[in-house]
């Protein structure tokens, strides 16, 4: 079989990189042919055999010129319908496979890969809400609240409350991009949707052109090797310190339990405000050996999301290096934690819940949770390849 992976981002860059990197290497492991398409970038590591790209749209930089043009081809790009034209040619794909590909690359190619040919299968993975909340995330940056006002078509609302990046100009053109996508109808060509998690499936419900065609498919996660590790005597919380992971409700309860230990392991916009808190060690971005040690050796970790979470990487990794989740109850956060084995939840932004699940898992037999997480079953990229070849077929 033959899948053309279509991504903006051919470089590493976030989760959707990740994501299309390893189960693009992985497909060509099972015989299939894989190649790539989106932007043009120095950094750019796969590709296509014509060498076919749309050119680099740089958001925070570039000349004044191009800028001039972005608000138009971020809606829609005749560059990339005759880029993405002579990949289809050459390659000739029996699947397109969409990853984020709004605004950079536009839905443009769904057309053209529909001229091309009628019968090609276009397959999506939501990596995040944005064929139906233009900003993304079903959240408002500017009150940090979670907000579905869009959900149903209401796209105005983006532009009514600056939605995106608090510009009343940038709201607007994804507003329009959102009105005229959906108002041309282009996404009833998509064949099928993968959705991370159960929760964004039913927020991607709320399109009917969705409602039939959508999966609930967790991210895939690589195997690790169980050890059986000591614990030592602190609480971790690792990931980006901002408002919408929560980390604000954390730091108030962590001021409270003096008597507590916590390690914070990461770096953002909220960093000043862990400075000068005895009980709270902040060490930094982690990686690789380092972060992998400083989750084995936590009793517990904790993740206070105050945001429509989707499949949370973290609390996969944790519970597989056998350190159990206090977890925010909300978005898809629920589905990777069996409450009472291999975690626990409390309700989201609630800092007397948090204080209170804290206190109890700190005060618990931890060694209960340990055995549990190594019988906790997250897809490798095996089983989840399985259940894609089905969707491909």
């Amino acid at each position: 079989m033959k899948i053309l992976m279509i991504n903006k981002f051919l470089y590493p860059n976030g989760g959707s990189e990740t994501y299309i990197f390893k189960l693009g290497d992985y497909l060509k492991l099972q015989g299939h042919e894989v190649q790539y398409f989106g932007m043009e970038h120095k950094g750019r590591c796969v590709g296509n055999n014509v060498e076919a790209y749309t050119s680099d749209m740089d958001f925070h930089g570039g000349s004044k010129l191009s800028k001039l043009t972005y608000p138009l081809k971020t809606i829609y790009s005749i560059e990339a319908r005759k880029q993405i034209r002579k990949v289809l040619e050459d390659f000739k794909p029996d699947v397109c496979h969409l990853n984020n590909f709004t605004y950079q690359i536009t839905p443009s190619v769904i057309l053209e890969i529909k001229k091309w040919n009628p019968k090609c299968k276009i397959v999506f993975t939501a990596h995040d809400y944005n064929l139906v909340c233009p900003n993304h995330m079903l959240n408002n940056p500017n009150t940090h609240k979670n907000c579905e006002k869009c959900l149903g078509g209401h796209y105005i609302n983006c532009t009514k409350n600056k939605c995106i990046h608090g510009s009343g100009a940038k709201s607007l053109i994804g507003t329009m991009e959102a009105i005229f996508w959906n108002t041309k109808g282009t996404y009833k060509y998509i064949d099928k949707v993968i959705c991370c998690s159960e929760f964004m499936k039913t927020k991607m419900d709320t399109n009917p052109v969705f409602k039939d065609k959508t999966v609930a498919l967790h991210n895939f996660i690589d195997k690790v090797e169980w050890k059986d590790t000591e614990k030592k005597d602190y609480v971790l919380y690792f990931g980006r310190f901002s408002e919408e992971k929560g980390i604000g409700t954390l730091i108030d309860v962590c001021k409270e339990l003096k008597d507590i230990q916590f390690i914070f392991a990461g770096t953002g916009p909220l960093e000043d405000k862990i400075k000068d808190i005895p009980n709270i060690k902040n060490v930094g971005f982690q990686t690789g050996v380092h972060l992998e040690k400083l989750i084995r050796e936590a009793k517990f970790s904790i993740y206070p999301s105050e945001w429509f979470e989707n499949c949370p990487f973290s609390v996969m990794e944790s519970q597989m290096y056998g350190t159990p989740v206090l977890g925010a109850n909300i978005g898809g956060i629920p589905e990777l934690i069996q409450v009472g084995k291999t975690g626990e939840l409390f309700e989201s932004g609630n800092k007397e819940d948090l204080k209170n699940k804290i206190i109890q898992l700190n005060e618990s037999n931890i060694q209960d949770y340990v055995e549990d997480c190594k019988n906790i079953q997250f897809d490798t990229i095996n089983e989840y390849y399985e259940k894609l070849r089905d969707i491909y077929a």
